[in-house]
């Protein structure tokens, strides 16, 4: 027998989109909860914690609740790195005895120790034995002996030691030469710069004067080795010319340019008379002297600073109506030509012709000479 079941039928929404397949590969997205009334967060394991109260007990703050002290009063937790340290122990304050005060003691380093040693190369140097870079290299060849003894590098000595120097240093010191140049217009003192050349350059056979040539120094004679180690002591500035002292020896540069070197160094200087500066109106070139004031004359003597330090009296007085001669016992860079225009004049030439006893003669310009064994600065 054969029952009649009445046909499923299948019911469709109007306008209704057929669901697809999910995706396995699509990144998941997370559920959209509906609105409704706020859910109490959850307190993670990470978050901090809440202050425990303070026991009532012993150690518990006196006063009233929270409430009415405030939060800040209450002490901090203490620190897990704070386990170990002394429980609510009072600070120290401090004695009310002061440390007596310490001895002065001067600085070793400068001076050796508080006996008023030195170092050795200091010690040769005011001796007059060498200059301090000499010292150093007779000491690293065991040329110096301190009290009989052979001398260490940089040691200290007492102002009473036996510094006793070794006859191989005073055949090498024998051997270095003092040259007097005179040096031209347009060469450098000393490195070259800007182009020009070392005054230094102009030392060879070529350039060394007839009368020192055919008549040497002491028996000395030009050779290549007297051109190495040659230092200025003494600057002339690139536009200057003169008399220009260039040495391997270090005595000679210690008294010429050391701290305490009082030797006298004459210039003669031409001018101009420009108090409104070399290119403004009323440039005087013949007869200066005529209307120069003379109370400026004075402050070229005594009275004028350069870089903020007063300058030492100097010897100025005219030559002739359009020169100066000059006798200074420092040498400041440009010296001559800061000092004229802080008193009106413009220098247009300047040429030096003394140092101490050594005078430049009739040495032409370019040309240069060994200084005599009878010759001191």
């Amino acid at each position: 027998m054969t029952t009649d079941k009445p046909a499923r039928t299948l019911k469709l929404t109007p306008g209704a989109a057929q669901k697809k397949p999910a995706d396995p590969f699509a990144p998941r997205r997370a559920p959209v909860r509906p609105p409704g009334p706020a859910r109490a967060k959850s307190v993670s394991a990470s978050a901090p914690k809440p202050p425990r109260e303070a026991p009532q007990g012993r150690g518990a703050p006196r006063g009233g609740p929270e409430g009415e002290r405030g939060r800040s009063e209450r002490p901090a937790p203490r620190r897990a790195d704070d386990r170990f340290a002394a429980p609510d122990r009072p600070q120290r304050s401090p004695s009310a005895v002061p440390r007596p005060p310490q001895p002065h003691r001067p600085d070793l380093a400068r001076v050796g120790n508080v006996r008023g040693e030195i170092r050795l190369n200091k010690r040769m140097a005011d001796l007059g034995l060498c200059s301090r870079r000499e010292a150093d290299e007779w000491i690293a060849r065991g040329w110096v002996l301190v009290n009989g003894e052979p001398a260490v590098m940089g040691m200290p000595v007492a102002p009473d030691a036996q510094v006793e120097v070794l006859p191989q240093a005073r055949h090498q010191q024998a051997g270095q030469v003092t040259i007097l140049l005179n040096k031209p217009v347009g060469y450098v003192s000393g490195q070259p710069e800007d182009g020009h050349e070392a005054a230094a350059t102009l030392i060879g056979a070529p350039s060394q004067w007839r009368g020192d040539a055919k008549t040497p120094a002491d028996g000395r004679r030009f050779a290549p080795e007297h051109t190495r180690g040659l230092a200025p002591a003494g600057r002339l500035d690139i536009d200057s010319t003169g008399l220009l002292v260039l040495t391997q020896d270090g005595r000679v540069a210690r008294t010429l340019i050391g701290e305490s070197s009082g030797v006298e160094k004459e210039y003669l200087v031409r001018v101009q008379f420009a108090p409104n500066g070399p290119m403004g109106a009323g440039v005087i070139a013949e007869n200066v002297q005529a209307v120069f004031p003379p109370h400026q004359l004075a402050r070229l003597r005594h009275g004028l600073s350069l870089d903020e330090q007063a300058l030492k009296p100097a010897q100025v007085d005219w030559q002739n109506p359009e020169q100066l001669r000059f006798v200074l016992v420092e040498g400041k860079k440009r010296q001559i030509r800061r000092m004229c225009e802080q008193v009106g004049l413009h220098v247009v030439g300047l040429k030096r012709v003394r140092i101490g006893q050594v005078v430049l003669g009739n040495l032409p310009v370019g040309q240069w000479r060994y200084l005599r064994a009878d010759e001191a600065f």
